[in-house]
């Protein structure tokens, strides 16, 4: 079980459906997400977060030529140093998958964003990853999670779900055009049975909790100044106002 041989697979007419889905959600989602750093955990040779517009955006993996070698449960990054990490597909992959998280929840400012790709197993890809005769190769050998448990992960690291989605209705055939053929059902599908798609994404931001904006007390000064101000009297004698 390795992210690794996920890479092979997505070139594939399965993998590149896939993936198109994913790139579009992920797209949509860093695009307004704003900072200085962002970290892509995994797949280094597909850039993910090209439709970010933070300064310094870098992949991180264990293979040879991602531009941070580190594996993904021990990042070699200082806490609360980046503002956007992207985890497509890691948490199924790796024998670590709370570790991963923790690491990405110290490693997150206050406010940072998290964005999770992952398959779905309560889906027609989960059911023939469970049915399937090869379960022991790719895609199929990942330990599905659904949304709903990644979810209850981050909620109790203390993240804030702020958007998910779920796509690719289509069944999992091999040929590109059988791929074609079904593709009606995504349409049937995002309309009809929104949270059976072969993959989800979710979206996470970080809250730290007892945390608040401290602002100048602008209008009791102003009262204050207001209740100790004299009246001017037409004899020229001054009054304090009660």
């Amino acid at each position: 079980m390795s992210i690794l041989d996920l890479q092979g697979w997505l070139q594939t007419p399965q993998g590149r459906y896939l993936l198109a889905w994913e790139q579009d959600g992920v797209d949509r989602t860093v695009a307004d997400i704003f900072g200085y750093n962002a970290a892509q955990i995994g797949l280094p040779e597909i850039d993910l977060l090209r439709a970010n517009r933070m300064p310094h955006r870098f992949g991180c993996a264990p293979a040879a030529g991602a531009q941070v070698q580190a594996n993904e449960f021990e990042l070699p990054f200082a806490t609360a140093s980046l503002d956007l990490v992207l985890l497509p597909h890691v948490l199924e992959f790796s024998r670590h998958p709370h570790e991963v998280l923790r690491e990405v929840e110290r490693v997150l400012v206050a406010e940072g964003s998290v964005v999770i790709t992952g398959f779905n197993p309560i889906s027609l890809w989960g059911l023939r990853r469970v049915l399937g005769c090869r379960a022991t190769a790719v895609p199929w050998n990942g330990q599905y999670r659904s949304a709903m448990r990644i979810r209850d992960w981050l909620n109790l690291l203390g993240f804030e779900i702020r958007g998910s989605d779920c796509g690719c209705f289509v069944p999992p055939v091999h040929r590109a055009q059988w791929l074609e053929r079904w593709r009606f059902m995504d349409r049937a599908g995002a309309r009809w049975w929104p949270v059976l798609g072969a993959a989800y994404l979710l979206h996470g931001v970080k809250r730290v909790h007892g945390m608040r904006l401290i602002t100048p007390r602008w209008r009791g000064r102003k009262a204050h100044s207001k209740r100790l101000s004299p009246l001017a009297q037409r004899n020229g004698d001054t009054r304090k106002t009660h």
